[in-house]
């Protein structure tokens, strides 16, 4: 078997288990693999061949891993409110349950409500939803607001 048939296999293969894993890392190391089948077609020796591979797969490595410094993930769906438009929004909770849960009316419909946090901590009154988990709210006490006396 020719060198250049052993890195597309072995190219062909990384790509592979890339589908299987989800890990991309392994596509920027296909990328090395296939440099390496390029230098192989060139007619590079394997101390070339090793060398075109390490430098574009590591290479493509470091630019990945810049990259993603660079442009941090978004929060999940559950924490961000630019999809979950209800992160934020305040409502009132009458009664908490020992373990720091609770049902409330919100937005026209019944919802389980978690405190985040110590469920000792549990009080009435407003709260501020931080996340959402699944069906259920997840809620943080709101800052007091400075009362107004009224007569």
């Amino acid at each position: 078997m020719t060198d250049w048939t052993i890195w597309w296999l072995l190219a062909g293969a990384a790509v592979v288990l890339e589908l299987l894993t989800g890990t991309f890392f392994l596509l920027m190391l296909a990328v090395g693999l296939v440099a390496g089948a390029l230098a192989a077609h060139a007619g590079l020796d394997l101390t070339g061949q090793l060398l075109s591979a390490a430098a574009a797969g590591g290479g493509a490595v470091a630019l990945w891993q810049r990259w993603r410094v660079r442009h941090p993930a978004q929060p999940q769906a559950g924490h961000n409110p630019d999809i979950n438009l209800d992160i934020g929004q305040s409502l009132t909770v009458e009664h908490w349950r020992a373990d720091g849960t609770a049902q409330v009316r919100y937005r026209g419909a019944d919802w389980a409500v978690q405190l985040q946090g110590d469920p000792a901590s549990a009080r009435p009154g407003r709260h501020t939803i931080v996340a959402l988990q699944g069906n259920t709210l997840l809620v943080s006490p709101s800052a007091a607001a400075p009362s107004v006396a009224s007569e």
